[in-house]
């Protein structure tokens, strides 16, 4: 084969070592931009010292048991007052505590409909709010910690007519609530902070007084899918 007077076998050899290093430096990039925003559209901005901190969330690492679970949840009679304490319940996150995952879905369990013909689809929607288990060990590794900052808990305006017609299969005291908020994370990025935030609204089916004394979670929506 001809090969040009000017060809460099050694100058292409340091170009294509180039190259190799910029792809590599870019795919960690993404990588870490995905673990910070999985389940978001916005894009993660540098977070500000000044405000970074955040509000003190459900699970604090500090106060938390050593034995791996989190602090169970207070009874509440009150149905607004429980849909916000499940939308902190379920929001509220720090993958740097012992809690592990699991023992996310096992505290809401403990405020499920007690007859528990609800509770498998309760913790399959729970399951879809959290990230995946193997995406929740990479976040720990960038110390990701969530919360909610809730903006209205209101009942959905179609709500009186799915409890009419429902009426004679809910329990007395069912009701639902659509929340709206914005879901924060921040982190640790090459040690700088990092942090994103994001919309998000959905509905809790919940049932209270008469039937509980404290009020119980049966259901979620889809997340940014409510009952209007």
């Amino acid at each position: 084969m001809l090969r040009s007077s000017t060809y460099d076998p050694d100058l292409r050899r340091r170009r294509l070592i180039v190259v190799a290093i910029t792809v590599a430096l870019l795919v960690a990039a993404a990588i870490t931009y995905v673990l910070l925003t999985r389940n978001q559209t916005a894009a993660p901005a540098p977070a500000d010292p000044t405000t970074s901190a955040g509000p003190e969330l459900l699970v604090d690492p500090a106060n938390e048991p050593d034995d791996g679970t989190l602090p169970g949840l207070p009874p509440v009679a009150d149905p607004a007052e429980f849909a916000e304490v499940i939308a902190h319940a379920i929001f509220d996150w720090d993958t740097t505590a012992l809690a592990p995952r699991t023992a996310y879905l096992e505290r809401i369990a403990t405020i499920a409909d007690p007859t528990g013909e609800e509770s498998p689809g309760l913790i399959s929607d729970v399951d879809a709010y959290l990230p995946p288990e193997t995406t929740w060990i990479d976040l720990r590794e960038y110390e990701t910690r969530q919360w909610i900052e809730i903006e209205s808990v209101e009942v959905p305006t179609k709500w009186a007519t799915a409890l009419e017609q429902g009426s004679a299969t809910l329990a007395p005291g069912t009701t639902a609530y659509t929340i709206s908020g914005i879901r924060h994370r921040d982190g640790i990025w090459d040690g700088k902070p990092v942090a994103s935030r994001h919309d998000v609204t959905f509905t809790v089916f919940i049932v209270c007084a008469p039937t509980y004394d404290a009020c119980r979670l049966l259901r979620l929506s889809l997340l940014n899918e409510p009952l209007e």
